[in-house]
């Protein structure tokens, strides 16, 4: 064959990883991002350890949850406008100072104490998932390797919530509660440090002009996927709790935990495949297939009543989660209006996670009229999730759609 006529080498993770900055940045942004995972089971544990009632460690979990959520796109701004490294060690610092009181403290004998503790850890969650996302396109120029990191994000972000409680369990049955909690503190600090001591953490941001005060929200672009991304967080939330009822259904403890597993461990393969496949598809094209095969996907489960059966068809619908994930992030960095990328990541990490939240709450008070209730939840929600980016296509092909001029 001619040299010419040859088909250029697709790039690889390989490629991705090889390039400066990307793994140490990678690795920090992974281990800072374990307290997300690590803290809610660690408050659970430890209120019951403290012989108070389950219904608080719940809300303290749902007010570190929410508290991240919300404040992740005001941190994605700060740093937007200044750097990453001076906002995340602040935040890591705050979030450290207040899992070290919260580990000190009785939190059965000081709820309310407890709460705002709880809530000032995750409002100071450090911004390392959104600027690492708003960084790939000046740590991978290239946009077929843009592509690939986005795809390695996306799976390697699986880790975090498979090692996350895992990490938390462990402490808390070899230590003792307080000191999972101590341990999210320490673990994000070591993850932030590694992330704010590399040179891309103090890049100036992108030349820009003065940005409008609604910031990646003008984009209707950008709209349409926080819509949609609110209705995947529903889904996954709806998910845990179809676990949850399914393990209580049957009698069989251990489904609790593997259903997600089957979830994440489908995204994981997902993942790899979606980098190494062409894809000759456009970037909206290729969002609207990995909604519209998560969706198909996730419906067997509506009917699906025998264990087994349950963790093999959670393995389809992950199968797409990676991918959808990887194109939501780049169709992101696309459309959100210039100097604004990493309030705009912020802006999905954080509907993602109030969705979950909702999806819990809704999942968990049907959950007594049955598994079909909650499974009718989490199929709607991944319906909506598909339905929405295909309702107004056209929005996903401007870089930047205003919904009105700046002023």
């Amino acid at each position: 064959m001619h040299p010419a006529s040859a088909r250029p080498r697709r790039p690889t993770m390989s490629d991705v990883l090889a390039r400066p900055h990307v793994p140490a940045l990678l690795t920090g942004t992974l281990i800072g991002r374990l307290p997300t995972a690590m803290a809610p089971l660690a408050l659970l544990l430890a209120v019951r350890s403290a012989g108070g009632p389950v219904l608080l460690g719940a809300v303290l979990a749902g007010v570190f949850g929410l508290a991240s959520a919300i404040s992740q796109p005001l941190l994605g701004r700060l740093v937007d406008r200044t750097l990453l490294a001076p906002v995340a060690a602040i935040a890591a610092s705050v979030a450290f100072a207040a899992f070290t009181v919260l580990a000190v403290l009785d939190l059965a004998a000081k709820p309310i104490a407890a709460g705002a503790l709880a809530a000032l850890a995750g409002a100071a969650t450090p911004p390392l998932e959104a600027g690492l996302r708003a960084l790939w396109p000046r740590l991978v120029p290239d946009p077929a390797e843009q592509r690939v990191a986005y795809a390695l994000d996306s799976v390697s972000q699986e880790l975090v919530f498979v090692t996350g409680p895992l990490a938390a369990t462990a402490l808390c049955q070899l230590v003792s509660p307080s000191a999972a909690l101590w341990a999210c503190g320490v673990i994000g600090g070591f993850g932030t440090a590694v992330v704010v001591t590399r040179s891309p953490a103090r890049w100036a941001p992108v030349a820009r002009d003065e940005v409008h005060w609604s910031g990646p929200l003008r984009s209707r672009g950008l709209l349409l996927l926080l819509a949609a991304m609110f209705c995947l967080g529903v889904n996954l939330g709806a998910f845990n709790v179809l676990a949850l009822s399914l393990a209580d259904r049957n009698g069989t403890g251990w489904l609790t935990g593997l259903l997600p597993a089957a979830l994440a461990t489908g995204s994981l393969i997902g993942g790899f495949v979606y980098a190494r496949s062409p894809w000759p598809l456009p970037l909206r094209r290729q969002l609207l297939a990995a909604a519209g095969g998560y969706a198909v996907c996730f419906a067997p489960l509506l009917f699906v009543a025998v264990p087994q059966a349950a963790v093999a068809f959670s393995i389809g619908p992950g199968l797409y989660l990676a991918p959808l994930l990887t194109c939501t992030f780049l169709l992101c960095d696309r459309l959100a209006p210039e100097g604004t990328a990493t309030e705009a990541a912020a802006w999905l990490i954080a509907v993602i996670g109030v969705g979950q939240a909702l999806g819990t709450a809704v999942a968990g008070r049907l959950a007594g009229h049955g598994t079909t209730a909650v499974a009718t939840v989490a199929v709607l929600a991944a319906v909506l999730a598909a339905a929405i980016p295909l309702a107004r296509t056209d929005l996903l092909t401007t870089p930047n759609a205003p919904l009105e001029k700046s002023a």
